[in-house]
């Protein structure tokens, strides 16, 4: 069912992804930034969420009512263990001389990471500190937009923006069903977690990749620590692996960070 669009929109077109209809921009206005806040600050009443995606999809969606029945306390405390136990001894052991030794000469051997700070899992980090200290990202349309402009202003390709009829931002992904490798149902479950506490919004997934904004980022290294886990325990590749990155170092470049990347192979 074909629904209703904002005012002010540039020209575009309907498109069926999977059971969703979506709209999809026939060319990037050069506001797309400030456009895309408008339409993310209107979408509690339109139902309406902007996204940036590849312009030709090979999509799977998803039901994001799958994501309802996870228990994120619990399913994480459980992956951690497992992640832990499997780990452990690359924690424990930084590697060995051999290990460099056998390396090219003008490759540098992996940093040593000793791993999160903890034996079991510490629970979900808390949220983020209020806004309106007028700093970076002080309400989650101005974090989207300074993401998106970020974006474009990096990207080697030019997405599509679309309207995805959904819930919430954290649901889009599932909506049209982005094809990248992690676990929807848990991704899904995660990105609502962090819009709640960090004032999070997906602002595009394409490719293996997903972007997101964040207004309310931790200012602690405590805070920081408990959420690099969640991003770790998110499947992404990226994390701490892609490119080899000690946990401490990857947990400590959170503390104020107003975009989160985040990648699958």
């Amino acid at each position: 069912m074909v629904f209703s669009l904002p005012a002010g929109l540039p020209p575009g077109r309907f498109e069926r992804r999977g059971p969703a209809e979506i709209w999809v921009c026939d060319e990037l206005p050069d506001d797309v930034d400030v456009l895309f806040g408008e339409l993310l600050r209107q979408a509690a009443v339109t139902g309406l969420y902007p996204h940036l995606c590849w312009p030709d999809p090979h999509d799977r969606p998803e039901d994001p009512a799958a994501a309802d029945a996870i228990r994120l306390d619990e399913v994480l405390a459980a992956d951690f263990a497992a992640y832990r136990q499997e780990r452990l001894p690359y924690w424990s052991a930084p590697a060995s001389e051999e290990t460099s030794d056998d390396l090219p000469e003008d490759v540098e051997p992996w940093p040593h990471d000793p791993g999160p700070p903890f034996e079991t899992w510490p629970g979900l980090a808390p949220a983020g500190p209020p806004s309106g200290d007028g700093g970076p990202g002080t309400t989650p349309e101005e974090a989207a937009r300074r993401t998106v402009a970020d974006l474009l202003s990096t990207e080697y390709f030019t997405p599509s923006l679309t309207l995805v009829p959904a819930r919430r931002a954290a649901d889009v992904v599932a909506v049209i069903g982005w094809d990248g490798g992690p676990p929807i149902p848990l991704l899904t479950a995660l990105l609502r977690s962090w819009e709640d506490r960090f004032g999070a919004r997906v602002v595009g997934a394409y490719g293996g990749d997903v972007h997101v904004s964040v207004a309310r980022p931790p200012l602690d290294r405590a805070s920081a620590d408990r959420l690099a886990l969640e991003h770790l325990l998110s499947t992404a590749d990226n994390i701490v692996d892609d490119p080899p990155t000690p946990f401490p170092e990857y947990a400590s470049g959170l503390i104020g960070r107003t975009q989160w990347r985040f990648w699958w192979d």
